[in-house]
């Protein structure tokens, strides 16, 4: 089994690593987003060469698993939520209100379930790392993920480039970074977005990393919301399966990997509760980026971009729709509690 899955796998890390050096150079795109591109660019050569077939199947189905796992290396669950406290209203009403919209433009438009499910918890919770731990439980198709990463991406960017004018047109304090760190925390989707847009607000108004750091914390206080919102997948699906509702059953059926991730969540607490620096955590929080960049590439490598592109208008509406249903109700929350 390691034997056939070799060349694949190779493959994968090799373009995984360009992804990611071309991240490191555009921020704003990011490196699963190229890892995907340039995965997608590859497909129609890759997909026939059988050799690598196999190797392709556990990238992008293992490994993002493994990457999930890492994920949770990055989530000290009392920090985040000791200073993000205050944007908690915000950030459960625009999540619940993002799955709402998903789940009523699955039912009204030609749009798969999984994809409609991938492009809510991008849109509300963190983008590709949501849809990286999702896809998984859903067992969505890697078309639905590369539909989702897309969809997710070109709304970021669009974030990116409008919320500094849109705020400044409403009218956001240019004195401290509060108001518009709260609104890109909440209302753009992927870190580097986040971290893009917060930094040009920054730069705008000479406020340092204020905005930055706000902004970065409510993001991060999202992230959080992995975790109920995968466990409540992951039972829905065990369920779906014909399992029944008993505890021994239910744990049978739920996915070791979320079971994992939210044990490193855990330690990672622990670790911060007893004194240990975050920094300790770091090379894994990075291999979980890397192993996304991986998966992603992989994901590229089995998608027909030319079937992505002919069904994706109704991913795009879906993505539209709930982005700017968070993007409305954020200014809203934020108006009625003052944060302006």
């Amino acid at each position: 089994m390691v034997k056939e899955n070799t060349r694949g796998v190779v493959l994968c890390l090799v373009l995984a690593l360009v992804g990611q050096w071309l991240g490191g150079l555009f921020p704003l795109v990011g490196g699963p987003v190229f890892a995907l591109l340039i995965g997608m660019s590859l497909h129609s050569y890759i997909s026939r060469k059988n050799a690598f077939q196999s190797g392709l199947t556990f990238t992008s189905k293992k490994i993002l698993q493994y990457a999930v796992i890492c994920l949770g290396f990055g989530l000290n669950l009392s920090a985040v939520l000791a200073v993000g406290r205050q944007s908690l209203p915000i950030i459960l009403s625009t999540i619940s209100f993002a799955l709402f919209l998903a789940f009523l433009m699955w039912k009204c438009l030609p749009i798969s379930s999984h994809l409609a499910t991938l492009i809510g918890v991008g849109t509300s919770i963190c983008g590709g790392s949501a849809i990286a731990a999702t896809a998984p439980i859903i067992q969505a198709d890697d078309e639905d993920v590369a539909q989702a990463i897309s969809v997710i991406f070109l709304f970021n960017v669009l974030a990116a480039l409008v919320f500094p004018t849109l705020a400044t047109w409403l009218g956001f304090s240019t004195e401290s970074g509060q108001a518009f760190g709260m609104f890109a925390g909440t209302a753009v989707n992927d870190t580097s977005s986040v971290t893009a847009t917060a930094a040009t607000w920054d730069s705008f108004y000479g406020l340092g990393s204020q905005t930055l750091d706000t902004a970065v914390t409510v993001k991060l206080t999202r992230t959080l919301a992995i975790i109920p919102i995968t466990t409540v997948l992951a039972i829905w699906q065990a369920r779906g399966k014909g399992v029944q509702a008993d505890k021994k059953s239910l744990l049978a059926g739920f996915p070791n990997f979320i079971l994992y991730f939210i044990l490193a969540s855990l330690v990672t607490s622990l670790a911060g509760h007893f004194g240990l620096g975050a920094d300790i955590f770091t090379p894994l929080k990075t291999l979980s980026k890397f192993l996304i960049c991986m998966a992603m590439t992989a994901i590229g490598l089995r998608t027909n971009v030319f079937a992505l592109v002919k069904n994706g208008r109704a991913a795009l509406f879906v993505g539209l729709v709930c982005w700017l249903g968070v993007t409305v109700l954020t200014l809203a929350w934020q108006a009625i509690l003052g944060i302006w």
